[in-house]
């Protein structure tokens, strides 16, 4: 084990750090030397060096001798493609996100939290979708999204500050633009059952976001949109958006309930998003406890923090 690696409370720092090197190759063929792993991490060069080396051996890199540089290796590839199994499900996932797009000129996505970002698993847009052009893979920020305020507001107050908490120490930045804010995302969870940020990330874009619970990953998911904010400011937002992506999450969520019982391969038929205006003041409840309101369905809260950016 490295040096100091034996981290705080359960945490193993050497594993963490590890992964940490591996976000760093954003593509299959990016290639970064070590001082570049470094710099992007925030690691010692030769904490880099050591884990490198390490995960070399392991095939999740490969060293390419005549660039002094590594890419993403074939057991890394390899877990990524055992990670795509689920490929009808993420086939119905974008076809319900399509639907949305169609309506309206923005970018929907399907997000999973990754420590302090998250991350696109599916997106759709329409042809005439302006602004914002984010797609599968892309990293965005928790802090100065829709998606991430969604995202923290959905988790249990204990656990969101204490997630926050863990922001502060690692990405201060970060903490600063999401803990003002995180009383009245909750506040908006609540009384309408989603999220909205204006001119937060940019101020071209303004942006929607439902979470909803995954028994997959046992955490939040979060479907997102954004749009030109010259278009459409935040009344807009409430009037035009919100029915058609509480729509979304409440069909997501019954699609990811039934794919966790396995139930989905018996329903492949398509059903078309509805776009009725609901009472989004008006509780759904569930069989678990913490339940969120207008329609957004999960089967229980999240166990703790560490399910949340998956580290334990």
């Amino acid at each position: 084990m490295l040096a100091g690696d034996a981290g705080e409370g359960d945490v193993i720092q050497v594993v963490s750090r590890a992964f940490d090197v591996l976000r760093c190759f954003e593509g299959h063929d990016t290639r970064l030397g070590n001082l570049e792993i470094s710099n992007r991490c925030g690691l010692p060069r030769s904490t880099v060096s050591r884990l490198t080396h390490t995960l070399t051996r392991m095939g999740q890199l490969v060293y390419l001798p005549r660039d002094q540089k590594y890419r993403i290796g074939p057991s890394a590839v390899a877990m990524s493609a055992s990670m795509m199994k689920g490929a009808q499900l993420r086939s119905m996932i974008r076809q319900r996100l399509q639907e949305v797009a169609e309506q309206l000129p923005g970018t929907v996505g399907f997000v999973v939290p990754d420590r302090f970002h998250l991350v696109y698993l599916q997106f759709a847009r329409s042809a005439s979708a302006l602004g914002l052009h984010e797609g599968t893979g892309s990293r965005i920020s928790m802090a100065s999204t829709a998606a991430g305020a969604a995202y923290t507001a959905a988790l249990a107050p204990e656990v969101g500050d204490a997630f926050i908490n863990d922001m502060e120490r690692e990405a201060p930045e970060a903490a600063k633009i999401l803990r003002p804010r995180i009383e009245a995302n909750r506040q908006s969870l609540r009384e309408r059952g989603y999220v909205t940020a204006c001119g937060l990330w940019s101020p071209h874009i303004n942006g929607l976001a439902v979470p909803i619970w995954s028994p997959q990953y046992q955490t939040f998911v979060v479907i997102t949109i954004g749009l030109l904010s010259a278009m459409y400011d935040e009344q807009r937002l409430h009037d035009e958006v919100a029915p058609p992506m509480l729509a979304l999450g409440r069909s997501l969520g019954s699609l990811m309930e039934g794919a966790e019982s396995d139930a989905f391969a018996n329903r492949i038929s398509r059903k078309p998003v509805a776009m009725a205006v609901h009472n989004n003041n008006k509780p759904i409840n569930s069989e678990g406890v913490n339940e969120l309101e207008a329609g957004t369905r999960r089967a229980r809260p999240a166990r703790s923090l560490r399910a949340g950016d998956g580290r334990r």
